[in-house]
């Protein structure tokens, strides 16, 4: 049955990875995420499921772990935070490259180099454009709560084994460290060997059995015309993201002249900004991208002949405010707020802003074609 606790979301993810019957987690400790290893390891998961829980001696080991036990079909992941997701990007696009199933957690903190332990959204742009080599995407899962830590979990595997492609849940410091009441999930059993079988045996490395030829796990095609063939499958998978699972909040929208972007513990902080707006009659409505990729880039477009202008909020030096801007196309005016080495704007602030640099700059409605907006 379910649970209500009080939890940290690093150990609101673990627990839900505990409950949602993932078969294994390969990861190394990093501040601010270490909480979740040290969770997994304490609540000896090996006893209570059968789930396997290793330290491995680097982040480049731990992601080659999981491209190796994914292969196999099982439910794997794991996590780390900003430097460390840098070093498992070559392990990140061999999944991709692959096909496989799997789940990565960055609970991210400032950089770029070492930089701080203290929160960020620096990495949106590691995150949704790649950030390793090739043509590949990521499925990427934006909590706002220690509740969506432990929620997303489930959700993060059912899109990895719908797409067979790696999934990215994308926190930060603050979520990741916060402590919120969670309603935990009931235990599920762990799949059996037999059932992964049935599930996913035409592609997993199962072993060969009379009925089949044994699968071979690879992301290499030497062949131009097969590797092209590999990436056009990928880029269908990505539209049918698109398509059947983007993800976003709208949260008093209707009536809105201006419109605040933010995802994660940005736009907690923003939804504040915006009672704060139309206590002084200011008609502010905000828009959280739960998936950042993919983007609500339809939703945008449609609000921007609706608003005036448009701030897109973040923990970092201007990142998101990129996409935001090429999904309304130069309608409204579009700009960018954050903080950046640790420093987590305030409601104030961001009202602030928004008076600032959108309403007393921006009240003009720039509507410029396609082509206009080229020259």
């Amino acid at each position: 049955m379910s649970e209500l606790k009080l939890m940290k979301g690093n150990e609101a993810l673990a627990e839900a990875a505990i409950r949602a019957g993932v078969d294994a987690y390969f990861g190394y400790p990093i501040t601010p995420q270490t909480e979740l290893i040290e969770y997994l390891m304490n609540e000896q998961t090996e006893k209570r499921t059968g789930m396997v829980c290793l330290q491995a001696e680097s982040e480049i080991a731990a992601i080659n772990m999981v491209y190796g036990a994914a292969s196999t079909g099982k439910k794997v992941f794991t996590s780390s935070s900003s430097p460390g997701i840098s070093l498992k990007q070559e392990g990140i696009s061999y999944l991709a490259g692959a096909e496989l199933p799997a789940v990565i957690v960055n609970v991210v903190r400032g950089g770029p180099g070492l930089g701080t332990i203290q929160p960020s959204q620096a990495d949106y742009f590691q995150s949704v454009k790649g950030g390793g080599h090739g043509d590949y995407k990521l499925y990427v899962l934006a909590p706002s709560s220690v509740q969506e830590m432990s929620d997303f979990v489930e959700d993060a595997f059912d899109i990895a084994f719908k797409y067979r492609a790696p999934v990215l849940i994308l926190s930060d410091g603050l979520i990741g460290q916060m402590m919120e009441k969670v309603k935990l999930k009931p235990q599920k059993k762990r799949r059996t060997d037999e059932e992964v079988i049935k599930e996913c045996g035409s592609w997993a490395t199962t072993g060969k059995t009379k009925n089949r030829e044994r699968n071979i796990i690879t992301s290499l095609d030497l062949q131009s015309e097969k590797m092209e063939a590999r990436v056009h499958r990928l880029m269908k998978k990505y539209e049918q993201m698109e398509k059947e699972d983007l993800r976003f909040e709208k949260i008093q929208c209707d009536d809105a002249e201006y419109l605040i972007v933010a995802y994660g513990s940005s736009a907690r902080i923003s939804q504040k900004a915006v009672e704060m707006a139309r206590a002084k009659g200011i008609k502010v409505g905000l828009l959280r991208p739960i998936t950042l990729f993919p983007f609500p880039k339809k939703q945008l477009f449609k609000l921007a002949d609706q608003v005036k202008g448009m701030l897109s909020v973040e923990l970092n030096a201007g990142q998101m405010v990129e996409d935001v801007r090429l999904s309304v196309e130069f309608k409204v005016p579009v700009e960018h707020f954050g903080r950046t080495g640790g420093i987590i704007h305030t409601p104030e602030e961001i009202l602030e802003a928004l008076e600032q640099k959108i309403i007393n700059n921006g009240t003009i409605r720039h509507h410029k074609t396609r082509e206009s907006s080229i020259l």
